[in-house]
Protein backbone atom coordinates (compact mmCIF):
# COMPACT_ATOMS: atom_id res chain seq x y z
CA UNK A 1 0.00 0.00 0.00
CA UNK A 2 1.02 3.20 -0.70
CA UNK A 3 1.23 5.96 1.37
CA UNK A 4 2.12 9.94 1.44
CA UNK A 5 5.19 11.47 3.33
CA UNK A 6 5.22 15.31 3.21
CA UNK A 7 6.90 17.72 5.89
CA UNK A 8 7.93 20.78 6.67
CA UNK A 9 4.35 22.55 5.47
CA UNK A 10 4.89 25.93 8.11
CA UNK A 11 1.45 27.05 8.01
CA UNK A 12 1.42 31.09 9.60
CA UNK A 13 4.85 31.57 7.70
CA UNK A 14 6.08 34.90 7.48
CA UNK A 15 3.41 36.17 9.93
CA UNK A 16 0.64 34.61 8.01
CA UNK A 17 1.64 36.53 4.63
CA UNK A 18 -1.02 36.40 2.65
CA UNK A 19 1.03 35.58 -0.53
CA UNK A 20 3.01 33.36 0.59
CA UNK A 21 0.11 30.46 1.33
CA UNK A 22 -1.32 31.43 -1.85
CA UNK A 23 1.52 30.03 -3.18
CA UNK A 24 1.30 27.25 -1.16
CA UNK A 25 -2.47 26.64 -1.67
CA UNK A 26 -0.90 26.52 -5.83
CA UNK A 27 0.55 23.27 -4.16
CA UNK A 28 -1.99 21.56 -2.73
CA UNK A 29 -5.08 22.12 -5.17
CA UNK A 30 -3.15 21.61 -8.49
CA UNK A 31 -0.70 18.85 -7.41
CA UNK A 32 -0.88 17.11 -3.51
CA UNK A 33 -4.23 16.07 -2.82
CA UNK A 34 -4.95 15.52 -6.90
CA UNK A 35 -1.99 13.23 -6.75
CA UNK A 36 -3.78 11.77 -3.52
CA UNK A 37 -7.26 11.39 -4.65
CA UNK A 38 -5.93 9.41 -8.17
CA UNK A 39 -3.37 7.19 -5.92
CA UNK A 40 -6.31 6.17 -3.47
CA UNK A 41 -3.93 7.65 -0.50
CA UNK A 42 -5.64 6.72 2.55
CA UNK A 43 -2.55 7.55 5.21
CA UNK A 44 -0.72 10.51 5.12
CA UNK A 45 2.58 10.90 7.46
CA UNK A 46 3.57 14.46 8.82
CA UNK A 47 7.41 14.20 9.10
CA UNK A 48 7.34 17.87 11.42
CA UNK A 49 6.97 21.46 11.68
CA UNK A 50 3.46 21.83 10.15
CA UNK A 51 3.52 25.51 11.70
CA UNK A 52 6.26 27.75 11.75
CA UNK A 53 6.19 29.70 14.35
CA UNK A 54 6.42 27.69 17.77
CA UNK A 55 5.29 31.21 20.25
CA UNK A 56 1.81 31.32 18.75
CA UNK A 57 -0.48 31.27 15.85
CA UNK A 58 -2.34 34.06 13.49
CA UNK A 59 -6.10 33.28 13.38
CA UNK A 60 -6.49 33.77 9.62
CA UNK A 61 -3.39 31.29 8.92
CA UNK A 62 -4.84 28.72 11.57
CA UNK A 63 -8.04 29.28 9.24
CA UNK A 64 -6.81 28.70 6.15
CA UNK A 65 -4.85 25.46 7.53
CA UNK A 66 -8.41 23.78 8.77
CA UNK A 67 -10.04 25.23 5.39
CA UNK A 68 -7.89 24.21 2.80
CA UNK A 69 -5.71 21.32 4.43
CA UNK A 70 -7.40 19.56 7.82
CA UNK A 71 -10.65 19.76 6.76
CA UNK A 72 -9.54 18.23 3.70
CA UNK A 73 -7.92 15.77 4.65
CA UNK A 74 -11.28 14.67 7.16
CA UNK A 75 -13.47 14.81 4.11
CA UNK A 76 -11.09 12.10 2.04
CA UNK A 77 -11.12 10.13 5.35
CA UNK A 78 -7.41 10.49 5.36
CA UNK A 79 -5.77 9.36 8.59
CA UNK A 80 -2.76 11.56 8.88
CA UNK A 81 0.30 10.63 11.62
CA UNK A 82 1.40 14.31 12.38
CA UNK A 83 4.98 14.62 13.81
CA UNK A 84 5.55 17.18 16.21
CA UNK A 85 8.88 19.00 14.95
CA UNK A 86 10.48 22.10 16.81
CA UNK A 87 8.46 24.88 14.96
CA UNK A 88 6.05 22.99 16.26
CA UNK A 89 7.01 22.99 20.23
CA UNK A 90 6.57 25.45 22.13
CA UNK A 91 9.59 24.89 24.86
CA UNK A 92 13.06 24.02 23.43
CA UNK A 93 13.21 21.13 26.26
CA UNK A 94 10.05 19.58 25.92
CA UNK A 95 7.49 18.76 23.20
CA UNK A 96 4.48 18.85 26.05
CA UNK A 97 3.12 21.76 24.93
CA UNK A 98 2.92 21.47 21.00
CA UNK A 99 0.45 23.00 18.03
CA UNK A 100 -0.72 19.60 17.31
CA UNK A 101 -2.56 18.57 20.18
CA UNK A 102 -3.26 22.40 20.90
CA UNK A 103 -4.34 23.03 17.46
CA UNK A 104 -6.13 20.20 16.05
CA UNK A 105 -7.81 18.64 19.06
CA UNK A 106 -11.34 18.64 16.80
CA UNK A 107 -9.47 16.21 13.65
CA UNK A 108 -10.28 12.46 15.26
CA UNK A 109 -8.35 11.36 11.67
CA UNK A 110 -5.16 13.00 13.03
CA UNK A 111 -2.61 10.41 15.06
CA UNK A 112 -0.59 13.42 17.45
CA UNK A 113 2.74 12.11 17.84
CA UNK A 114 4.45 13.98 20.51
CA UNK A 115 6.94 11.14 21.70
CA UNK A 116 8.53 8.60 20.57
CA UNK A 117 5.85 5.63 19.86
CA UNK A 118 5.97 2.62 17.48
CA UNK A 119 2.88 2.09 15.50
CA UNK A 120 1.66 -0.95 12.99
CA UNK A 121 1.50 1.49 9.52
CA UNK A 122 -0.75 -0.25 6.87
CA UNK A 123 0.79 -3.49 7.93
CA UNK A 124 4.22 -1.80 8.21
CA UNK A 125 6.01 -1.55 12.32
CA UNK A 126 7.12 1.73 12.28
CA UNK A 127 8.87 3.69 14.78
CA UNK A 128 7.72 7.64 14.79
CA UNK A 129 10.01 9.90 16.43
CA UNK A 130 9.12 13.85 17.15
CA UNK A 131 11.15 16.36 17.95
CA UNK A 132 14.59 15.05 20.18
CA UNK A 133 15.40 17.28 22.89
CA UNK A 134 16.59 17.21 26.79
CA UNK A 135 13.28 15.60 28.05
CA UNK A 136 12.53 12.57 25.52
CA UNK A 137 16.61 11.92 24.33
CA UNK A 138 16.41 8.65 26.83
CA UNK A 139 13.27 7.72 26.28
CA UNK A 140 13.84 7.96 22.00
CA UNK A 141 17.36 6.17 22.50
CA UNK A 142 15.24 3.17 24.46
CA UNK A 143 12.92 2.55 22.12
CA UNK A 144 15.09 2.69 19.11
CA UNK A 145 17.28 0.05 20.94
CA UNK A 146 14.39 -2.06 21.81
CA UNK A 147 12.03 -2.01 19.19
CA UNK A 148 11.99 -4.87 16.19
CA UNK A 149 10.55 -2.22 13.59
CA UNK A 150 12.86 -1.56 10.78
CA UNK A 151 11.08 1.96 9.35
CA UNK A 152 11.58 5.31 11.24
CA UNK A 153 9.83 8.39 10.74
CA UNK A 154 10.72 11.49 12.39
CA UNK A 155 11.98 15.08 12.48
CA UNK A 156 15.98 14.60 13.40
CA UNK A 157 19.30 16.38 13.31
CA UNK A 158 21.71 13.99 11.98
CA UNK A 159 25.38 15.35 10.80
CA UNK A 160 26.51 14.90 7.93
CA UNK A 161 23.31 15.62 5.62
CA UNK A 162 22.74 19.00 3.84
CA UNK A 163 20.16 21.70 5.32
CA UNK A 164 20.25 24.12 2.27
CA UNK A 165 22.33 23.99 -1.19
CA UNK A 166 26.23 24.55 -0.12
CA UNK A 167 25.76 23.84 3.64
CA UNK A 168 26.28 20.48 5.29
CA UNK A 169 25.17 20.37 8.90
CA UNK A 170 28.47 19.33 10.82
CA UNK A 171 26.62 19.16 14.19
CA UNK A 172 23.66 16.89 15.37
CA UNK A 173 23.07 13.09 16.13
CA UNK A 174 25.33 10.72 14.55
CA UNK A 175 23.49 8.75 12.07
CA UNK A 176 24.90 5.33 13.69
CA UNK A 177 22.07 5.48 16.09
CA UNK A 178 20.19 4.34 13.05
CA UNK A 179 22.20 0.85 12.43
CA UNK A 180 19.82 -1.29 12.76
CA UNK A 181 17.06 0.04 10.39
CA UNK A 182 16.64 -0.33 6.83
CA UNK A 183 15.04 2.95 6.02
CA UNK A 184 14.72 6.18 7.87
CA UNK A 185 12.86 9.40 6.77
CA UNK A 186 12.94 12.61 8.25
CA UNK A 187 12.01 16.26 7.89
CA UNK A 188 14.05 19.13 9.20
CA UNK A 189 15.85 19.84 6.80
CA UNK A 190 14.91 21.38 3.73
CA UNK A 191 17.18 20.30 1.26
CA UNK A 192 16.62 16.45 -0.41
CA UNK A 193 19.25 14.13 0.20
CA UNK A 194 19.65 10.87 1.51
CA UNK A 195 22.97 8.44 2.19
CA UNK A 196 20.87 5.11 0.73
CA UNK A 197 19.60 4.54 4.25
CA UNK A 198 18.33 7.46 5.69
CA UNK A 199 16.10 10.25 3.26
CA UNK A 200 15.84 13.69 4.25
CA UNK A 201 12.79 14.18 2.61
CA UNK A 202 12.90 17.86 1.99
CA UNK A 203 9.49 20.34 1.94
CA UNK A 204 7.20 21.29 -0.38
CA UNK A 205 7.16 24.79 -1.72
CA UNK A 206 10.16 27.64 -1.75
CA UNK A 207 10.44 29.80 1.07
CA UNK A 208 13.85 31.41 1.11
CA UNK A 209 16.75 32.72 -1.16
CA UNK A 210 18.51 30.10 -0.79
CA UNK A 211 15.59 27.47 -2.46
CA UNK A 212 16.18 28.46 -5.67
CA UNK A 213 16.38 25.86 -8.16
CA UNK A 214 16.27 23.50 -5.71
CA UNK A 215 13.87 20.97 -6.70
CA UNK A 216 10.43 20.73 -3.70
CA UNK A 217 7.49 18.62 -3.71
CA UNK A 218 6.19 15.20 -1.80
CA UNK A 219 6.91 12.08 -1.48
CA UNK A 220 4.50 8.58 -2.15
CA UNK A 221 6.42 5.23 -0.03
CA UNK A 222 5.32 1.98 -0.39
CA UNK A 223 4.90 0.11 1.98
CA UNK A 224 5.56 -3.27 0.62
CA UNK A 225 8.02 -2.81 -1.96
CA UNK A 226 9.60 -0.26 -0.36
CA UNK A 227 9.73 1.94 -3.34
CA UNK A 228 9.90 6.04 -2.70
CA UNK A 229 8.78 7.90 -5.44
CA UNK A 230 9.41 11.90 -5.68
CA UNK A 231 6.84 14.39 -7.04
CA UNK A 232 8.52 17.48 -8.11
CA UNK A 233 6.19 21.34 -7.09
CA UNK A 234 6.61 22.94 -10.35
CA UNK A 235 5.48 26.24 -8.84
CA UNK A 236 8.02 28.85 -7.61
CA UNK A 237 8.12 31.96 -5.90
CA UNK A 238 11.48 32.96 -6.38
CA UNK A 239 12.97 34.42 -9.88
CA UNK A 240 16.15 35.71 -10.18
CA UNK A 241 16.66 37.62 -13.85
CA UNK A 242 19.85 38.53 -15.45
CA UNK A 243 19.51 41.83 -16.71
CA UNK A 244 22.12 42.38 -19.85
CA UNK A 245 21.63 45.52 -22.03
CA UNK A 246 23.56 43.53 -24.91
CA UNK A 247 20.93 40.78 -25.02
CA UNK A 248 17.46 41.71 -26.20
CA UNK A 249 16.00 38.81 -24.59
CA UNK A 250 12.20 39.66 -23.76
CA UNK A 251 11.00 38.22 -20.27
CA UNK A 252 7.27 37.83 -19.72
CA UNK A 253 7.04 40.37 -16.51
CA UNK A 254 3.45 39.08 -16.18
CA UNK A 255 4.83 35.42 -14.32
CA UNK A 256 6.60 37.80 -11.61
CA UNK A 257 3.28 38.67 -9.96
CA UNK A 258 3.27 37.85 -6.68
CA UNK A 259 6.61 36.70 -6.77
CA UNK A 260 9.90 37.39 -5.12
CA UNK A 261 11.84 38.80 -7.68
CA UNK A 262 15.68 40.12 -7.79
CA UNK A 263 17.72 41.24 -10.65
CA UNK A 264 21.10 40.97 -10.93
CA UNK A 265 22.81 43.14 -13.38
CA UNK A 266 25.41 41.60 -15.72
CA UNK A 267 25.71 44.78 -18.11
CA UNK A 268 24.23 48.18 -17.66
CA UNK A 269 25.55 51.57 -18.82
CA UNK A 270 22.32 52.76 -20.66
CA UNK A 271 20.44 54.14 -17.16
CA UNK A 272 17.08 54.91 -18.77
CA UNK A 273 16.92 51.72 -20.75
CA UNK A 274 17.52 50.02 -17.61
CA UNK A 275 14.42 51.91 -15.77
CA UNK A 276 12.27 51.00 -18.08
CA UNK A 277 13.33 47.66 -18.13
CA UNK A 278 12.41 47.46 -13.97
CA UNK A 279 9.49 49.49 -14.20
CA UNK A 280 7.76 47.07 -16.61
CA UNK A 281 7.74 44.17 -13.60
CA UNK A 282 7.01 46.70 -11.11
CA UNK A 283 3.89 46.92 -13.01
CA UNK A 284 2.85 43.40 -12.85
CA UNK A 285 3.18 44.11 -8.89
CA UNK A 286 5.58 41.32 -7.83
CA UNK A 287 5.64 40.83 -4.02
CA UNK A 288 9.33 41.89 -3.92
CA UNK A 289 11.95 43.75 -6.04
CA UNK A 290 15.92 43.69 -5.61
CA UNK A 291 18.44 45.19 -7.47
CA UNK A 292 22.04 43.45 -7.41
CA UNK A 293 24.75 45.95 -8.94
CA UNK A 294 28.28 45.55 -8.53
CA UNK A 295 31.00 47.13 -10.57
CA UNK A 296 32.90 43.96 -11.07
CA UNK A 297 30.35 42.58 -13.06
CA UNK A 298 31.01 45.21 -15.66
CA UNK A 299 34.29 43.66 -15.64
CA UNK A 300 35.17 41.22 -18.79
CA UNK A 301 37.06 38.81 -17.02
CA UNK A 302 34.56 37.69 -14.22
CA UNK A 303 31.79 34.96 -15.07
CA UNK A 304 29.31 36.20 -14.56
CA UNK A 305 27.65 32.43 -14.53
CA UNK A 306 29.65 31.44 -10.75
CA UNK A 307 28.24 34.28 -9.22
CA UNK A 308 25.77 33.29 -6.55
CA UNK A 309 23.66 35.61 -4.73
CA UNK A 310 23.51 34.69 -1.06
CA UNK A 311 20.93 34.84 1.26
CA UNK A 312 21.40 35.74 5.45
CA UNK A 313 22.32 32.46 6.56
CA UNK A 314 24.62 31.53 3.59
CA UNK A 315 26.66 34.76 4.75
CA UNK A 316 26.86 34.22 8.22
CA UNK A 317 28.04 31.19 7.77
CA UNK A 318 30.57 32.27 5.43
CA UNK A 319 31.73 34.99 7.36
CA UNK A 320 32.05 32.83 10.87
CA UNK A 321 34.50 29.79 8.21
CA UNK A 322 36.53 32.89 6.95
CA UNK A 323 37.41 34.32 10.35
CA UNK A 324 40.69 33.90 12.29
CA UNK A 325 38.97 33.95 15.70
CA UNK A 326 40.08 31.31 18.47
CA UNK A 327 36.18 29.75 18.27
CA UNK A 328 33.76 26.52 18.11
CA UNK A 329 32.71 27.69 14.50
CA UNK A 330 30.10 25.11 14.71
CA UNK A 331 28.89 25.93 17.51
CA UNK A 332 28.37 29.92 16.62
CA UNK A 333 26.94 29.17 13.45
CA UNK A 334 23.93 27.07 15.06
CA UNK A 335 23.77 29.78 17.97
CA UNK A 336 23.41 32.50 14.62
CA UNK A 337 20.70 30.54 13.00
CA UNK A 338 18.75 29.93 16.44
CA UNK A 339 19.11 33.99 16.86
CA UNK A 340 17.96 34.59 13.02
CA UNK A 341 14.75 32.26 13.07
CA UNK A 342 13.99 33.59 16.17
CA UNK A 343 14.05 37.07 14.76
CA UNK A 344 12.16 36.03 11.81
CA UNK A 345 9.59 34.88 14.36
CA UNK A 346 9.18 38.48 16.70
CA UNK A 347 6.04 40.35 16.78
Amino acid sequence: MKIALITDTHYNFKKANKSFHEYFEKFYNQIFFPKLIKEDISTVIHLGDAFDNRKGIDYWALKWAKENIYDRFRDLGITVYSIVGNHDAYYKNTNEVNSIDTLLQEYNNIVKVSSPKEFNICGMRSVLLPWICSENEKETLDLLSKTKAKVVFGHLELSGFTVYPGYVHSDGMNKKVFDKFDLVFSGHYHTRSDDGKIYYLGNPYQMFWSDVNDKRGFHLFDTETRDLEFFENPFTMFEKIYYDEMNDEKIDASKLKDKMVKIIIRKKSDQFKFEKFVDNIIRFDPLDLKVLENIELYDENVNTDEIVVEDTLSILDKYIEDSDFDLNKSMVKNLLRELYKEALELE
